[in-house]
This record gives C-alpha cells, sequence and structure tokens, in this order.
C-alpha cells in the first residue's frame, strides 16, 4: 500500500487549522500545519507535501507571496482558502500558479472533496482507494464521489447530511450525543431540535419505515447511533 498523502494547512486563524486537521485525518491524508507563510516555507522544505491549502491573508507575507515562492521549485497543487469570494483575487490566485480557490465559508467536507479532486487531477492518488465505499447492504455511501445508493438507487444527500451520514456509518453503533454533533457539525450553535431535523432528513431517504427506522435509532433524551439493519 502506497504512503497516505500529506496535506499542508497554512492559516493564521489556529481554529481552521485543527477543524481542516481533523477532517482531513479522518480521510487518512497526513496532516501539516503552519500558522503563517515563513513556518510553513520551513516545513515545505522537510516534508514530502502533496498538496497545500493556503490562506492568502495571513500577518507578514500572505497567501501570494508564499505561492510565488513555492512555485520557483515546486508544482505541488496548491489550493487558495479566503475569506473574500472577490473575482480579483480568484483571478490572482489562479494566475499566480494556483489550482482552486476556495471560499472560507465552504464546509470542511467540501474542501476536504475540493483537495481529493485536485489530487486526482494532478495524477497523485488520495488515501488508498480500498474501503472508499462504505456497505451496509442496502446501504452503501461512495466517499470519493460522495454518492449514496439506497437499493442500488442513487439518492442526493446535502454536503451536511452526507458529512452526517459518513459519521455514523464510519462508527456504527457508538452512539453520539447532541452535544458531540452540535459541536461538530453546527460549532456548537443550536439545540437538539436542530440535530432531530436534520436526522429526519436522513431517516426519510435511507429507511424503510420511518415509523420503525432501522439504521439511525434515537437514544432518547442522549443522541443517535447507526446500526447496520436490514
Amino acid at each position: 500500500m502506497s504512503e497516505r498523502p500529506v496535506i499542508m494547512v497554512v492559516d493564521d486563524d489556529q481554529s481552521i487549522v485543527e477543524l481542516l486537521r481533523d477532517f482531513l485525518e479522518n480521510d487518512q491524508f497526513g496532516v501539516v500545519t503552519a500558522n503563517d507563510a515563513d513556518e510553513a516555507w520551513k516545513l515545505f522544505q522537510e516534508h514530502a507535501v502533496h498538496c497545500i491549502i493556503l490562506d492568502i491573508m495571513m500577518p507578514g507575507h500572505n497567501g501570494f507571496d508564499l505561492c510565488r515562492r513555492i512555485r520557483t521549485e515546486s508544482n505541488v497543487p496548491i489550493l487558495f482558502l479566503s475569506a473574500r469570494g472577490e473575482d480579483v483575487d480568484k483571478i490572482r490566485g489562479l494566475t499566480l500558479g494556483g489550482d482552486d480557490y476556495i471560499v472560507k465559508t465552504a464546509s470542511p467536507g467540501e474542501i476536504v472533496a475540493r483537495v481529493k479532486a485536485v489530487l486526482r487531477r494532478t495524477g497523485t492518488p488520495s488515501q488508498s482507494q480500498v474501503s472508499q465505499v462504505l456497505d451496509y447492504g442496502r446501504i452503501k455511501l461512495d466517499l470519493t464521489t460522495r454518492e449514496l445508493f439506497v437499493e442500488q438507487t442513487n439518492v442526493s444527500l446535502t454536503p451536511k447530511e452526507f458529512e452526517l451520514l459518513r459519521l455514523f456509518m464510519e462508527h456504527p453503533k457508538q452512539v453520539f450525543a447532541y452535544d458531540q454533533l452540535l459541536e461538530k457539525f453546527w460549532d456548537g450553535i443550536g439545540d437538539k431540535h436542530t440535530i432531530r431535523v436534520h436526522l429526519s432528513r436522513l431517516r426519510e431517504k435511507i429507511e424503510l419505515d420511518l415509523e420503525q427506522p432501522q439504521h439511525l435509532i434515537n437514544i432518547w433524551g442522549i443522541g443517535y447511533r447507526f446500526e447496520g439493519g436490514a
């Protein structure tokens, strides 16, 4: 099995760095992180990096400066990450050699999907292609294409629904408390009703009988767990 690709995350906002690291590591990527351009350049010299998620606005040298420096000696894929969505920044980033441009309002799951896409385009394999489909008989979740199949029928999912279902299917029988789910997917903002609404919509897409669900099981007063079911 080939060594897993290493993704470098560069952002002066440590909370963003930690969130992306968690999602990338959960997808079996190796991750190195930096909070400014100088630290990132040093790490880039020390590690075999396969892709860089690079914040544009940072103290000192910005993301554009670091991109120029990296491009003097490497064609490693660079995904610019910005709080702004102006076309001028996007054009500038791509002109300097960036491979993609992502606004920070994108979900972590969407960013990971963009990383996988750019790795495929550049011929760098993402994590091992083994076990990229979570298969529970009548329910199959393809992690590469982000598609859900229920009894071989392709069922559409919102990005949030995909990430929720993925978490449950990757950890069968594990109970996830309401507070855990709120913190992971809604930054701690919301209440039990928020989760119930989303899980109710998921149940409508995967359960045979909504009155007697076999997959997403509510543990009253605590949270939910996933069962393989029938």
